[in-house]
């Protein structure tokens, strides 16, 4: 590759807002591009439709694109590296096929009983098997999990306290609650344990671990329903030190990448693990095909090695000669959203206080624009991410959340716990 790369960058979130910060501390970097809307610090941003892929593949070959990096799993699930790969384009993402593991809860989890995969008991419901999965949720105790075969935003699992919420539950999402997405829906048993999010770098041969994260996924405190697509996280995580990474590695990773292997699947990209400790054991509950949101805006500020660096090893199949220095400083990220966030959000408000928290915070624009008059104003549900560095998880709590509170929007509404009792969640 060139000394100096130019990067595009696909996406919209705060994920792709922290890939753009993260790019920009490397010295192997020319410019980087953002599709579809400009972040804090790009340098050249555009208006393209990232799932516009001769769109994409044309800008790409007059811009002389080096990379593209597209954060968001629907882009990766529609096959923007199966269309742009035989181009000559280097992509960090998997093919549409690999993305399976993120896109089909149903593929996932049979691909993880094929495989020997450690995951929670399950069953694959359609319409026409809706009264066998009602006696599959006979047979396990409360409360019930129920997960969106497809693709929602984050938002397909509920989680249902009595058995008769659970049914009703299931019957609404095969009709159509979460559209598409739920025409399938796995039933699993609940497991109490921890979560923990496990994030790897993979080039089809050889893999790296990336910092351990914890990301809170229901709206309210106490991790109360509904589920989101994330409202804050922390990093590293206490509960995931080297010995259990260890057993995750043996039980999941290795197991997982043969897997492919033998299935024929070349994978590249970065692959999310989804794990629950229990009892100091590690059980797989879901992949994902890409960095998470909002564990990206925890985990890359603790890398301090080149990122480009990192990209490169996926993209050439150079991974076995690289290597991640992890910081010893933890870092927590919360997320500020919007009122009717995680459904129709209130959009059109002002967001005020930026400038009073630039160099105190890690700001990450998620659902947030500018209007004609260059003020920022809020475009959707999850509205900003800030995070922040610190020697430890209480002391990055402490100060993000004093961040979160010099900026105002109306309705804006974040979780009070996140990273609350790290070492007992």
């Amino acid at each position: 590759m060139k000394d100096l790369l130019d990067i595009l960058v696909l996406g919209d979130g705060g994920r792709e807002a922290a890939i753009v910060w993260k790019l920009r501390q490397s010295r192997r970097v020319s410019r980087i591009h953002c599709a579809p809307r400009p972040y804090f610090g790009a340098t050249h941003a555009v208006g393209l439709d990232p799932f516009d892929f001769a769109e994409v593949a044309n800008y790409v070959a007059v811009n002389g694109i080096d990379l593209v990096i597209p954060g968001n799993e629907n882009i990766i699930a529609a096959g923007i590296a199966d269309f742009l790969e035989p181009l000559g384009v280097k992509v960090i993402a998997p093919s549409r096929q690999c993305a399976a593991l993120e896109s089909s809860k149903e593929y996932a989890k049979e691909f993880m009983s094929r495989h020997a995969i450690p995951t929670a008991r399950f069953m694959t419901v359609t319409t026409d098997w809706l009264d066998e999965g009602m006696n599959f949720l006979d047979s396990l105790k409360p409360p019930y999990v129920l997960k969106a075969d497809g693709l929602a935003h984050g938002k397909g699992v509920i989680l249902c306290h009595s058995l008769a919420d659970a049914k009703d539950t299931l019957s609404d999402m095969l009709e159509g609650l979460f559209g598409e997405a739920s025409s399938t829906v796995i039933i699993e048993e609940f497991i109490a344990g921890r979560e923990c999010s496990v994030f790897l770098a993979v080039d089809g041969e050889d893999y790296i671990f990336l910092p351990t994260a914890r990301d809170y996924k229901q709206l309210r405190d106490n991790n109360d329903a509904p589920n989101t697509a994330g409202m804050g996280a922390v990093s590293p995580v206490p509960y995931a030190g080297q010995e259990f990474l260890e057993k995750v590695e043996k039980r999941i990773v290795i197991p997982t990448l043969r897997g492919l292997k033998e299935e024929g699947l070349d994978y590249r990209g970065f692959l999310f693990l989804g794990v629950m400790e229990l009892e100091g054991e590690p059980l797989l509950i879901e992949y994902n095909v890409r960095l998470g949101d909002p564990e990206a805006e925890v985990v890359l500020p603790r890398m301090k090695s080149d990122f480009v660096d990192l990209l490169e090893g996926i993209a050439d199949r150079t991974l076995a000669v690289k290597r991640i220095v992890e910081s010893d400083l933890a870092c927590a990220a919360v997320v500020a959203c919007a009122e009717g966030y995680p459904g129709p959000a209130r959009t059109g408000d002002e967001i005020t206080g930026l400038a009073s928290i630039k160099d105190d915070c890690l700001i990450f624009p998620g659902a947030m624009k500018r209007d004609d008059e260059g003020r920022y104003i809020t475009s959707g549900g999850r509205v900003i991410t800030l995070a922040s560095l610190a020697a430890d998880i209480p002391e990055a709590l402490t100060r993000v959340y004093e961040c979160v509170d010099r900026i105002s929007f109306q309705g804006k509404y974040v979780r009070a716990d996140i990273g609350s009792g790290i070492n007992n969640i």
